[in-house]
């Protein structure tokens, strides 16, 4: 049990979504770093998909009622436990009275908050992930708020040693499969989607210039601003079902791309899709940020997928064996 003593807009309760309700007009929310989330929840040997705190505005603060184990990954937040510093992408144990602080992380844009058990509110749909704009799932559908009580779910035996353990964050562990750019610009790789070849030579523009994320940016889409391209003639399009990391560009000509919140169908045409191994590095993002979009072929999402599968696995057979040591030593 924890209890909310800081918090500020936009910080809720994810896990990695609700799909399979698309047809119906029900986005899958979720975390929009589901990596993230999927590690924390890896070291604290959660069940998989447990529901945890999305840190998106900060200061954030929060209490242990209770002694329980936590994990946090992300954004290296800054984070501290009763003021004594903690590294990125770590996991620890609390005391009853122990407070846990996030600052403003430096680079990057979320941080999660895993607990031992997961964040335990009523599922909806299959999941306890928080819809703003429906306004259902996580706390009533809404944001955290300053008192509130989160109880976690039947808790495991320890997987945390004394003292805690991390792992190698994936900037850092896969350096070389998710490089950054000239001046820190953020490489996003792409494919061609079902209109590329509608705009004609902007077209190309859209893969050789920068795209500034702009702030009228959020869970369900990042606007971009950037020289603006257009088809070479006004198609009329139908509504089709759209899925985060699809680009859609409006009339105005500036790309809008689907996020954790993507609405469920659109008729914008679509110049581009994300490829899924590097939605995690969209997700945290920040407002404000320039970005390149790297044509990619199949074969090379696949290569990436792969790297980045690998990497998970190893974390999750570190925490196995720290399971297994704690279990021998109980």
């Amino acid at each position: 049990m924890i209890e909310i003593v800081e918090t500020g807009p936009l910080n809720t309760v994810q896990d990695m979504g609700r799909p399979g309700y698309r047809n119906i007009g029900v986005t899958a929310c979720g975390a929009m770093d589901p990596l993230a989330l999927e590690i924390g929840n890896i070291l604290l040997g959660n069940p998989e998909g447990a529901a945890v705190i999305e840190v998106q505005t900060f200061p954030f603060r929060l209490l242990f009622t209770k002694r329980g184990a936590f994990a946090v990954t992300g954004a290296d937040c800054r984070a501290k436990l009763d003021g004594v510093a903690l590294a990125p992408w770590w996991a620890g144990e609390a005391e009853p009275g122990q407070v846990l602080e996030l600052f403003p992380p430096l680079r990057d844009a979320r941080a999660y908050v895993s607990l031992s058990g997961g964040v335990d509110v009523a599922p909806v749909m299959g999941s306890r992930s928080t819809s703003l704009r429906g306004s259902f799932g996580g706390l009533g559908g809404r944001v955290l708020a300053v008192g509130d009580s989160i109880a976690t779910g039947a808790v495991q035996p320890a997987a945390v040693p004394k003292g805690g353990f991390g792992a190698v964050p994936p900037a850092v562990a896969l350096k070389d499969v998710f490089p950054v750019g000239e001046n820190g610009e953020l490489v996003i790789r792409a494919l061609p989607a079902g209109e590329h070849d509608l705009f004609g030579a902007d077209a190309e523009r859209f893969w050789s210039q920068p795209w500034k994320i702009s702030a009228r940016s959020d869970r369900t889409g990042y606007r971009l601003s950037g020289d603006p391209i257009h088809p070479v003639e006004v198609v009329e399009m139908r509504s089709h079902g759209v899925v985060p990391g699809v680009i859609q560009v409006p009339p105005a000509g500036e790309p809008i791309v689907q996020m954790s919140d993507a609405n469920t169908a659109g008729g914008y045409p679509k110049i581009a899709g994300i490829i899924e191994a590097d939605l995690w590095r969209m997700g945290q993002a920040r407002i404000g940020s320039t970005l390149r979009f790297v044509p990619a072929t199949h074969a090379e999402a696949k290569g990436i997928e792969k790297a980045l599968a690998t990497y998970v696995d190893d974390i999750r057979q570190t925490a196995r064996l720290v399971g297994k040591a704690l279990a021998a030593m109980a």
